[in-house]
């Protein structure tokens, strides 16, 4: 049984709940964790607060926080196996792709420990006679984290790495319903030697623990990944103490493909774009803009690879995608697709459950493509978090940019053409985070990540990742201090 960490200690939930971990290949109950609540996220908060407050940590040089985050780094790539594992078993990717996470999830940790002792603050020149003045980032304080079910250790690592190497002490909650690698490097964090309160893990639902932790007045930030509306009542309920916030809401993502792109290059990286992970994916090509003279043969040959793409259990080499995360899940893609049918989008193919046998017990659904899409649609416009992919045609170089911009989100997309000069063109006008040339999908720990527009507030990873877990301080001297006798 996965229990919680707080204050030190490993321990059932005040209310002795459990939750079963289901795997979404087959339904199979793969562990339970303790299912905790307010009261367990108020322990843990307690517990972290009072280690900032009266610990060490905050306090410690930055080369010693430095060689903690560190280790942590270490103690992944020793256990990178059962970790990918893990990470396979609760979300149902592949392997390799769960393999492939741990080695980014280790980079991060070593990026954000490289970090931690380089910020020794700034010396600014004072215009007043007499006097100095520097500018200096200290640790924000408390931090709830909140981290979402199709990248659990990815996505916690973005958070955890910049909040320990910044000096701050925190409180973790990983999605209820994949717990199981979040779990696993708390005990890494443990065994790196943390002190007592630093870290604190609390497994339960948002409308519990997340709720909590973004109502306390004792939690200075709130860092969370995941849905628009949830990220939308995080934001009101953090307002009761003004606290930092940190938002990664996701996208509903363009992928502009101009006629004289690479054409085998961009068909390949827009099925990789949106059907990697099965769509589950914030930064997933879900909305393919193609220009209008190589429409249809784009699109057929689309037809033709998606068609192949090899379902089955993660944990199988030759998988190429494995199922939606929850039943649930699956179910808001499938009304999804038949509002595309009813809106009047072409659906090329997909649109349903796979018939294959083996595949009846997991949560699979089709690569599923629709054409004739505009921008007036809800498949279009909403974020479907699926294997669904909507296409639009365009004529002009200016057509494209403005339907790509034409959405609430503005967290990334891409720009495939052999004409540099229009692709820095477009990328310079598009109103995203991220922009990518002729590629898609690639981040690392060095650059930031998070978006524009409703797609979220601050940024993840490279040094304004580490900033976001800092407050800024002037601190200004008088070096020569005398009576200004202002009052007589």
């Amino acid at each position: 049984m996965k229990q919680m960490y707080i204050d030190g200690e490993w321990v059932d939930a005040q209310s002795k709940k459990v939750r079963d971990i289901i795997n979404p290949f087959n339904q199979e109950v793969i562990a339970q964790a303790a299912e905790g609540d307010a009261e367990d996220a108020k322990l843990a908060i307690a517990a972290a607060r009072e280690a900032f407050d009266h610990g060490e940590w905050k306090d410690t040089p930055g080369a010693d926080r430095g060689r903690k985050v560190l280790r942590i780094a270490e103690l992944i790539e020793r256990d990178k196996e059962e970790l990918a594992e893990l990470e396979t078993l609760d979300t149902g990717k592949t392997l390799e792709e769960s393999r492939a996470d741990m080695d980014d999830i280790a980079g991060v940790f070593r990026y954000f420990a490289g970090l931690a002792d380089k910020d020794g603050g700034e010396v600014i020149e004072s215009p007043i006679p007499n006097s100095q003045s520097k500018v200096v980032r200290e640790p924000v304080g408390v931090c709830g984290q909140i981290t979402p079910w199709n990248y659990p250790l990815l996505q916690a690592a973005w958070k955890i790495a910049p909040a320990l190497a910044a000096g701050n002490t925190i409180v973790l909650k990983p999605s209820e319903i994949t717990p199981l690698t979040t779990v696993k490097v708390t005990e890494l964090m443990e065994e790196a030697g943390f002190p007592k309160g630093v870290v604190n893990l609390v497994l339960g639902p948002g409308a519990t623990v997340g709720n909590e932790l973004a109502e306390s007045h004792d939690v200075d930030l709130i860092s969370f990944t995941g849905g628009i509306e949830t990220g939308k009542r995080i934001m009101q309920t953090a307002s009761g103490n003004m606290k930092n916030i940190a938002l990664e809401l996701g996208g509903k993502n363009p992928n502009i493909v101009f006629a004289d792109a690479h054409f085998e290059t961009a068909v390949d990286q827009a099925l990789n774009a949106v059907f990697f992970h099965a769509g589950q994916v914030c930064s997933a090509g879900a909305r393919l803009i193609v220009e209008d003279s190589i429409h249809d043969r784009f699109v057929e040959e689309l037809r033709v690879r998606a068609e192949r793409i090899k379902l089955g259990n993660g944990l199988h080499e030759d998988t190429e995608s494995g199922p939606l995360i929850s039943a649930d899940h699956r179910e808001k893609v499938e009304n999804y697709v038949e509002i595309g049918k009813k809106e009047g989008a072409h659906l090329l193919v997909g649109g349903a459950r796979p018939e294959d046998p083996e595949l009846q017990d997991g949560f699979f659904y089709l690569p599923t493509i629709f054409t004739e899409c505009t921008t007036d649609m809800r498949i279009v416009q909403e974020e479907v978090f699926g294997p669904v992919l909507t296409v639009e045609r365009f004529q002009t170089e200016e057509e494209a940019v403005k339907l790509a911009n034409d959405s609430i989100y503005g967290l990334a997309g891409a720009v495939f053409t052999q004409d540099i000069d229009k692709a820095e063109r477009a990328a310079a006008k598009m109103r995203m985070g991220t922009v990518w040339i002729n590629d898609f999908h690639p981040y690392f720990a060095q650059a930031p990540w998070g978006g524009y527009k409703q797609s979220g507030i601050g940024r993840e990873l490279g040094k304004p990742g580490l900033e976001e877990y800092t407050e800024t301080k002037h601190i200004f001297r008088n070096v020569k201090p005398e009576p200004i006798n202002w009052f007589k």
